[in-house]
């Protein structure tokens, strides 16, 4: 009986590139699915120290949707730096102006806060319509 645990090496991680259709389900639900796929959490070969996570595409990122009543109450903060640099934009505004950044946001919220997270963020492509620029990878439809 072998009591090693598995780890994956760099040569044996393969990639694939997966596509989400965001189009009126929650913001929530998308981003975990997008960031358990960065992440390579789906797959049995996952290493916690390794970056074995797939490709991204997200489309449709303006038709999402927020449930209860947060497209009222939440806001997008963040700070310039400088005093008094507090920037505050509203969810609903952030959603019809940007909301391949208020995807991105939400993924990046559930990805690991250091190196790991911010190369496994690179992998990670959000469109607003249902066009994207990567049929030549063949990304698969992810549906959950």
């Amino acid at each position: 009986m072998n009591n090693t645990t598995y780890s994956a090496k760099k040569s044996e991680i393969e990639r694939k590139w997966y596509i989400i259709d965001a189009a009126e389900k929650p913001l929530g639900r998308v981003a975990t699915e997008a960031a358990k796929l960065l992440r390579g959490k789906h797959k049995p070969t996952f290493t916690p120290n390794m970056d074995t996570g797939d490709h991204v595409i997200i489309i449709n990122a303006k038709d999402v949707i927020l449930t209860g009543n947060k497209i009222n109450q939440k806001v997008y903060r963040h700070h310039s730096g400088y005093i008094g640099g507090m920037k505050e934009v509203p969810a609903k505004v952030m959603l019809e102006k940007n909301p391949e950044k208020a995807l991105t946001l939400a993924i990046k919220g559930m990805l690991p806060h250091n190196s790991l997270g911010r190369q496994s963020l690179k992998k990670l492509r959000v469109y607003a319509g249902s066009e994207h620029e990567n049929q030549a990878q063949k990304p698969e439809v992810w549906e959950f």
